[in-house]
């Protein structure tokens, strides 16, 4: 099985966008949400911060854990684009090269907002 280098950045870039939108994006929240717990406390100045926490033990324990852990999500969704390479390959060209897309636009966003540029 060979990978070469720009497929191996490009399947990067996927992973890594694709990683974020499960842990992290606002439009996957109804993906978390039966899996995490909503805990309210006050701050410092008095406001309300919501967390949200895997909920505790059992297979929904087991998938909070996972989608609130960026490093342990990444590893699932690396193996199941990888298993996609093999068993769906029509589906896979695209769905990779629009994620890496994505997670290059991101990363470029965030450089720029960070240099205050635009």
């Amino acid at each position: 099985m060979e990978i070469s280098w720009l497929e191996y950045i490009i399947f990067s870039m996927a992973v890594f966008r694709l990683t974020r939108l499960l842990v992290y994006d606002q439009i996957t929240e109804w993906i978390r949400s039966p899996f995490m717990d909503e805990y309210e406390e006050k701050n410092d100045e008095g406001k309300a911060e919501i967390y949200l926490l895997p909920k505790e033990g059992g297979l929904r324990g087991w998938i909070g854990a996972l989608l609130n852990c960026f490093w342990c999500t990444g590893i699932w969704v690396s193996m199941g684009l990888f298993a996609m390479r093999f068993y769906f390959p029509v589906l896979y060209k695209p769905v990779v090269i629009v994620l890496a897309a994505a997670g290059l636009a991101a990363i470029v966003e965030t450089w720029i907002q960070s240099k205050n540029i635009g």
